[in-house]
């Protein structure tokens, strides 16, 4: 297939939907679910679900459950409305299930304690946290989302390798991050702990300036990276922990990209441009650079600038024009973005039929909907293979073992006839996923559709 090219008419008025949106969420919840925007016959809808039961979705950016509120105290009254929503958790899961993803982020959200909700600015700092606080909050967090996998509901992934044992278990993969790097109070001593917690993701930036840098939203700032933020970049690098730069402003972004020896992601954003611009959205230029240091841009359903999934689908080629299919994710902030425009899980298999209609391969669609992200996230974790090679991961490698596609291979040797799978989720003191050594016939294939002429 050629290049992928997407002509999106946006509509008139969408600047200024953008400008009034600026920061501006809403807590009422949604008289009715997103609209489409599109109609699927039976066939198309009927693809979108066997895609899904072939090819694991994972959600890059999500806080299914709100768990972040249970435990939480002095919130705004604006805030304490998340308090008294019960079963989110059962809830969004059965969604999970009944949609077809595979595995999702489920995050902690470091600064909500210390966060209010202004008409006119959105999410923004109303007090500074008391001693030992910010910590506190997130141990808090933890224990709620590992009561998710002790009580049954999901279970907690680890490492990329373990995705097909994950997808057996028939309950969704949750992958522990935090959003806001709050809780380390500018030092690298915590992060041990935190990995030793299961944690595997972080953004670094939320809606408060901390010891790394500030917000994207702080008005008229483009705060540079601190020299505490340049140690805890290299330290999740050491420790194989994803960077998520969503939320980041531009100067401290480049300052990352500088110096990580890791691919990093925006977990969940958009570009900027002349017809659609909001601070929460990044540059065409960072988000070139991100791609061509192998990293990955989540697109955001959120509403801004778009009113259906329709739209979403719009967004999702607009950023695979801009930076390619290899560097392109799903990220949909579900249950901590207040006005998406994809709001249920159930409508998973409505979003591939679509992307698949409007002409997205099954390889294409196969990297969008989870394969980049396991490839970086692999990357982060273990680039010190002697069998390792960049280039050719960030193409895209598909191994086939005794004639049955695999996805947990972790190395492979096609004139020995070898792989090495994750051996279930055993990990070693590092991190890094046990495995065992199967033998037989071993056929690999670049998925780079460039590759394919």
């Amino acid at each position: 297939m050629g290049k992928l090219t997407r002509r999106v008419v946006l509509g008139a008025g969408t600047a200024a939907l953008a400008g009034a949106a600026y920061g501006v969420h809403t807590l009422r919840k949604r008289p009715g679910p997103a609209p489409l925007g599109f109609k699927l016959t039976q066939e198309e809808r009927a693809r979108g679900v066997a895609f899904l039961k072939a090819h694991p979705a994972i959600d890059a950016h999500a806080h299914p459950g709100q768990t972040f509120v249970r435990g939480a105290s002095g919130l705004p009254p604006l805030l304490q409305v998340y308090s008294a929503k019960g079963g989110f958790e059962r809830r969004t899961v059965g969604d999970m299930v009944d949609g077809g993803l595979a595995a999702s982020s489920f995050a902690a959200v470091a600064d909500f304690n210390v966060l209010d909700l202004s008409k006119e600015k959105g999410l923004i700092e109303r007090r500074p946290f008391e001693q030992g606080e910010a910590w506190e909050s997130y141990k808090i967090q933890i224990a709620n989302l590992k009561k998710l996998a002790s009580n049954g509901l999901v279970t907690a992934m680890s490492a990329p390798g373990e995705i097909d044992a994950v997808r057996s278990t028939a309950k969704p993969g949750a992958i522990w991050t935090v959003e806001g790097a709050d809780f380390l109070t500018g030092s690298t001593d915590r992060l041990q702990e935190a990995y030793d917690d299961g944690v595997r993701s972080i953004t670094l930036m939320h809606y408060r300036a901390n010891e790394i840098s500030e917000p994207m939203t702080a008005a008229g700032h483009d705060s540079a990276l601190s020299p505490a933020g340049e140690a805890i970049v290299r330290e999740m690098n050491r420790l194989g922990m994803l960077i998520d730069l969503a939320h980041m402003p531009e100067s401290a972004t480049r300052r990352v990209l500088d110096i990580t020896d890791k691919p990093v992601m925006f977990s969940h954003t958009h570009i900027n441009s002349d017809e659609l611009h909001h601070p929460r959205f990044v540059s065409a230029d960072i988000a070139r650079h991100v791609a061509a240091t192998g990293g990955l841009i989540g697109a955001w359903p959120s509403g801004i600038g778009i009113s259906d999934l329709a739209g979403y689908a719009d967004r999702i080629f607009q950023l695979i024009d801009a930076v390619g299919i290899n560097h392109v994710c799903m990220g949909t902030d579900m249950d901590g973005n207040y006005k998406p425009v994809f709001d249920d899980y159930r409508r998973l298999p409505d979003l591939a039929g679509l992307l698949l209609k409007r002409g997205l391969g099954d390889k294409e669609a196969a990297q969008f909907f989870g394969g980049n992200l396991l490839r970086v996230w692999q990357q982060s974790v273990n680039p010190k293979s002697p069998f390792y090679d960049e280039a050719l991961l960030l193409r895209g490698i598909g191994v086939r073992f005794k004639g049955d596609e695999k996805t947990n291979v972790e190395e492979y040797c096609i004139s020995e006839g070898w792989i090495r799978v994750s051996a279930g989720k055993a990990v070693d003191r590092k991190g890094n996923p046990l495995t065992m050594l199967l033998k037989g016939p071993v056929e690999v294939w670049i998925k780079d559709d460039q590759a394919e002429g």
